[in-house]
């Protein structure tokens, strides 16, 4: 069983789209040091905003235009700003800007350009830290499966980007990832997790195409895994594909909101 729900600020700001007209303000060039990247946009209406090119006073240079523009006071689509005294910034590059008003009709274009493209993560276990961790991906990169044995256990409501699949046995969802999914393990028993690490291994014995499989755990657990694991014939190398514990050093809480910040630190890190 799959199913999906609510909706992230793209899709919400599209939706507005499709009953007031905005403007898409993009950064199209940068020099020096700058808070965003060429790319990066944001959709402005009459009132509020969705997204951002970074923030500070040039944001605020930004909207101020964009609704200047919107309101038909100014035929101007480009700026240059020098993120300098005068903007009371110092980070002291600059930003090329291009601003286009846009309505329902373009929502199909900016759909496709406003979406980023989004990583496929299989995430095993709906427990508590499973639950804060879909939370904490929702806004970051990734689409994500979110698999358990136990079809219950799912919210109604889940961010968008998080496909719910119940599968029993749970390993048997390993064979049919997407290639280059990064894998996270936390089912609520060590046999579950046990099972579906051999079936992430046997898959990266055949195929190789999971880039990240962590496993949440004590070094206690990670050592009695590593026995079993040497007893069902994985060597060391292949052993040493499984990350665990998970989560970037440092970070000493054992709160599920404080390890998913942890783990979802160390994906990014994966990309």
């Amino acid at each position: 069983m799959q199913k999906e729900a609510s909706v992230n600020w793209m899709e919400l700001a599209l939706d507005r789209l499709a009953r007031e007209p905005g403007v898409r303000v993009c950064v199209t060039a940068t020099r020096g040091s700058v808070p965003r990247g060429p790319g990066t946009q944001m959709l402005v209406f009459a009132q509020g905003e969705a997204g951002t090119i970074g923030g500070g006073h040039l944001e605020f240079q930004a909207l101020a235009h964009a609704r200047l523009l919107l309101a038909g006071q100014t035929d101007q689509t480009t700026l240059r700003q020098v993120l300098g005294p005068s903007l009371g910034q110092c980070c002291g590059g600059a930003v090329e800007l291009a601003f286009e008003v846009v309505s329902a009709a373009d929502t199909p274009r900016l759909r496709d350009s406003l979406m980023p493209q989004r990583i496929p993560l299989a995430l095993f276990g709906g427990g508590h830290v499973g639950k804060a961790l879909v939370q904490t991906l929702a806004p970051l990169p990734f689409v994500v499966r979110w698999i358990d044995s136990r079809d219950e256990i799912f919210p109604d409501d889940v961010p968008h980007g998080v496909i719910c699949e119940h599968s029993n046995p749970v390993q048997a969802a390993v064979a049919d990832l997407v290639p280059g999914s990064r894998v996270l393990i936390m089912s609520f028993s060590h046999a579950e997790d046990l099972d579906i690490v051999v079936a992430c291994l046997k898959r990266l014995r055949e195929k190789g195409d999971l880039p990240f499989v962590g496993l949440i755990g004590s070094q206690t657990k990670w050592a009695t895994f590593r026995h079993r694991l040497e007893d069902r014939g994985f060597t060391a190398e292949e052993i040493a594909r499984i990350t665990c514990p998970i989560g970037v050093p440092g970070i000493t809480g054992k709160e599920p909101e404080v390890i998913a910040v942890a783990v979802a630190a160390q994906l990014l890190q994966t990309l």
